[in-house]
């Protein structure tokens, strides 16, 4: 007959795992029961339980709400109570011996409004003596999920948008230019402003961002200059051609300044030229501007050093910058060719249509008072947004195209509400006459790629 000897390896994650369940379900109750004891209480040590890391049983000098806590010391029967940055925490006196207590950090325990008196504390207590030990406690992980505008010029201040950033003390640019100045944080940490400072790597790359909450890196996005399609100065061609109304031709470039905060850079596109009073209601294809396209754009050439074709299309994302002076709402759209083979009017195929005024289902204003940086990933282009599809994907189809000029349209149609949201619906946008400016520039292709931030190496 075998005999099987388990690896007591394999029975560690799921004994802790039990015991954070379980003392996680009893978040509400009194710890009356421990009455034992009533000594002096003594703190050695604090170890993070995560049967998720590779080093389940972690000594550290901080935690975060949510997390299971393996405190060690002496003293511990008899205990009555524990606070968490004064905050009375429930323990079960099951996993409590004498030298050692397992304890979770309730998701209700206060930090950045925690009494300053009591904040960064674990207080213990029982019915003759008590210790206060420093204990750093955090909110959640702090994550970026957009950056206000990610091609700004130096001197520029930026705003990143998120959650957790609260107390920012550092930003790491690309190019390891690094400020602990000019940074001014949100004190509910969903956003926070710094002025970008001068020799920010032209290559590009991710923001790492230092908090209260610790450390987060943003998408690998930031001033990647490697990826700009067209600018109008110089990268990238601009295409045109014949006399149609509607092409957008070099006189009709712009360079005046423009905006504030984040301002114009060289020549941009008005998408209504000046000579273009309005456009008229129900029309498609108002105005149109190209890259030139056939023999000149090289989609993997330039951009496949960087993103390889294998990554996932959600992780690739066209971003441009745009400003609009005025209110723009109730009519009009851009509509995003990936190749020069559109009509006008479409919501099928390798575009997308940008409707920024629709906001939940209603017509918004949108305006900005400087120039603003507009992310879409490209598995939102509609022939790649139902399934999972590869950069690779994108770029054949361009290599196999007529005509390989990328570009914009403005359109000015009637929009029915399902085609904006994918959802069914009967609302439709009657479409009105509108002599809205918008204005674009630098259109580029950047990676979404994140670098994860780890508290601990393992």
């Amino acid at each position: 007959m075998k005999k099987y000897i388990l690896n007591k390896n394999y029975w560690t994650p799921i004994l802790f795992l039990g015991i954070m369940v379980f003392s996680m379900i009893f978040t509400a109750c009194d710890n009356s029961d421990s009455s034992e004891g009533g000594g002096e209480i003594t703190i050695s040590k604090v170890f993070l339980e995560d049967v998720n890391s590779s080093v389940p049983d972690r000594e550290v000098t901080f935690a975060r709400l949510g997390q299971l806590l393996r405190i060690e010391g002496s003293g511990f029967k008899g205990l009555k109570k524990v606070y968490i940055n004064g905050y009375s925490t429930y323990f079960n006196v099951v996993f409590v011996s004498n030298t050692s207590m397992l304890v979770s950090v309730s998701a209700d325990t206060p930090t950045l409004d925690a009494d300053p008196s009591v904040r960064n504390t674990i207080r213990f207590a029982n019915d003759s003596n008590e210790t206060i030990y420093s204990f750093e406690i955090r909110s959640a992980k702090p994550a970026i999920t957009n950056i206000s505008n990610t091609l700004p010029n130096p001197g520029e201040t930026i705003t990143v948008y998120g959650s957790g950033l609260t107390e920012v003390s550092k930003v790491v640019f690309p190019g390891n230019v690094e400020t602990t100045t000019g940074i001014t944080s949100d004190e509910d940490g969903e956003f926070f402003t710094v002025v970008v400072p001068a020799g920010v790597s032209e290559d590009g790359g991710s923001l790492f961002v230092q908090s209260s909450n610790g450390g987060v890196y943003s998408p690998a996005y930031f001033n990647f200059k490697k990826g700009v399609l067209l600018n109008f100065d110089g990268k990238g061609s601009h295409g045109y051609w014949g006399t149609a109304t509607s092409m957008i031709q070099p006189g009709d470039l712009a360079s005046a300044a423009l905006g504030t905060g984040n301002t114009s850079q060289g020549k941009y596109v008005p998408h209504r030229p000046a000579r273009i009073a309005s456009f008229d209601a129900a029309k498609n294809r108002c105005s149109e501007v190209w890259t030139a396209g056939n023999g000149v754009d090289d989609w993997r050439a330039q951009l496949t050093p960087y993103i390889p074709a294998s990554t996932s299309l959600s992780k690739v994302a066209l971003q441009f910058d745009i400003y609009v002076p005025n209110e723009w709402k109730d009519s009009g759209f851009l509509k995003i060719c990936l190749i020069n083979n559109f009509n006008g009017g479409e919501w099928t195929g390798a575009c997308y249509n940008y409707v920024p005024w629709i906001v939940d289902g209603k017509s918004t204003a949108f305006q900005t008072t400087g120039w603003t940086t507009v992310t879409i990933p490209l598995n939102k282009l509609y022939t790649w947004s139902k399934e999972e599809f590869t950069f690779e994907a994108v770029l054949a189809y361009r290599e196999a195209a007529t005509y390989k000029n990328f570009g914009f349209y403005f359109e000015n149609s009637d929009i029915k509400l399902q085609n904006v949201t994918g959802n069914a619906s009967e609302v439709e946008f009657a479409s009105k006459a509108t002599n809205v400016s918008v204005y674009t520039d630098n259109w580029r292709i950047v990676s979404l790629a994140t670098p994860v931030y780890n508290d601990f190496e393992n």
